[in-house]
């Protein structure tokens, strides 16, 4: 794969009657990308939109900028001020962190957002008290809108790209919904299969623009995320720095979007998570108050691909996400209804035991996946001890020796 000297935001552009937004990147003007987002119709505002579809340029870019991390970035969609130059410094180095780690990539002084010049305080918008809520189709979404709705919010969701998962959890959910197609050029999975570096971009703070897009173009007030408190703990060391698959979840990036969107945005757009001071097993203590979604959701990553379309069973069984939220599941509700709901027993299967391990923090470091901490791990797999019923599993029985 050749070297390329420079990644280049070159352009973009918003089609109001289409609803199509064309985000545009190139690699030192030789090899040239088009993502296109497509935005249904309504009631759009068309004004002032230009600062957010900016920021949303630049969030998208990891998709291409990891295809060779060429040191120069130059940007021609806009210019940012040495504040806004430090957080896409600190989004593009924390958020492709894993990606650096698993292709062994020095990234120390490698990311330099140019700073150019000041940025235009942004106007204040009237105020609406509509939330938008990005689902994705696991049960932290579901929690969420639950908490939502019992506050009587008026509440609207958003959902980037179709699947017949989401379609059944918008229908129990008997809320509006909107949904965002986004499509990859070719030349980016061509430039893959020409040995191309690939791995884990932080899809969070995409998805979070996306949402701040959408947000102040149908005029919503907040954006509720569904990011937890386990999500602030990272995976493993690498070159002095915390490597953390959940960056983009994490209360740090929170908190840096949140101002960002104040600052350079809408000063009264609202950007939180409504589950931040919640472990993953209190989420899933709250979701098993609501059966109506068993069999609408799942967190098995192997349900979400391009196709859009539904291949097997709800959970593989084998993947980190599965064993993980079987055991919050076990901790919370009995046997029968686990098995239910998975339509199998992951504590019966001998090969899940070094996944378990290390989710029980006992060998390796913690998956990258979007998965709690041991501590919480170990506190679930005591409660199924405690209750007892599935203490003769493999997987149960190899927990009792350890503890």
């Amino acid at each position: 794969m050749k070297h390329y000297e420079t990644f280049i935001f070159d352009s973009y552009d918003f089609d109001a009657p289409s609803g199509e937004v064309r985000l545009r990147y190139s690699l030192d003007d030789e090899i040239f990308f088009t993502e296109i987002i497509e935005i249904p119709r309504g009631n759009r505002n068309k004004d002032n939109l230009d600062n957010t579809l900016f920021a949303l340029h630049l969030a998208a870019g990891t998709s291409y900028f990891k295809t060779c991390c060429p040191k120069n970035i130059e940007i021609r969609s806009g210019t940012l001020n040495a504040e806004q130059a430090a957080f896409w410094n600190s989004v593009y180095e924390n958020g492709l962190g894993e990606f650096f780690y698993e292709n062994s990539i020095d990234f120390r002084d490698l990311i330099h957002f140019p700073a150019l010049g000041n940025t235009a305080t942004p106007k204040e918008k009237q105020s609406t008290g509509r939330v938008l809520v990005p689902i994705g189709g696991g049960k932290d979404s579901v929690v969420t809108v639950e908490k939502l709705k019992a506050e009587g919010r008026d509440i609207t969701l958003l959902r980037m790209g179709s699947h017949p998962l989401i379609d059944n959890m918008v229908s129990v959910m008997n809320l509006h919904c909107i949904t965002v197609k986004r499509k990859l050029p070719r030349t980016l999975f061509e430039m893959n299969e020409q040995g191309a570096m690939n791995g884990h971009v932080p899809i969070t703070a995409l998805l979070s623009t996306l949402s701040v897009f959408i947000a102040e173009m149908f005029n919503f007030d907040e954006i509720a995320m569904s990011n937890e408190k386990s999500a602030n703990e990272g995976n493993i060391e690498y070159l002095g720095k915390n490597i953390n698959h959940q960056w983009s979840k994490s209360a740090e990036f929170e908190n840096a979007f949140a101002t960002y969107v104040k600052t350079y945005i809408n000063p009264n757009l609202l950007y939180y998570s409504k589950l931040r001071e919640m472990t993953e097993l209190e989420i899933a203590g709250e979701f098993v108050k609501h059966p109506q979604y068993f069999d609408c959701t799942t967190s098995c990553n192997k349900n979400w691909k391009i196709s859009g379309k539904l291949e097997g069973q709800r959970w593989c069984g084998t993947c980190p996400k599965c064993t993980f939220v079987f055991a919050l599941m076990a901790a919370h509700v009995k046997k029968d209804a686990v098995l239910s709901i998975f339509n199998q027993n992951i504590f019966d299967n001998s090969d899940t035991i070094p996944l378990f391990k290390q989710l029980l923090g006992k060998e390796g470091f913690k998956p990258f996946e979007c998965v709690g901490t041991p501590e919480e791990t170990i506190q679930a797999f005591t409660m199924i001890k405690e209750r007892g019923d599935f203490n003769d599993t493999p997987v149960m029985k190899i927990f009792t020796e350890t503890v």
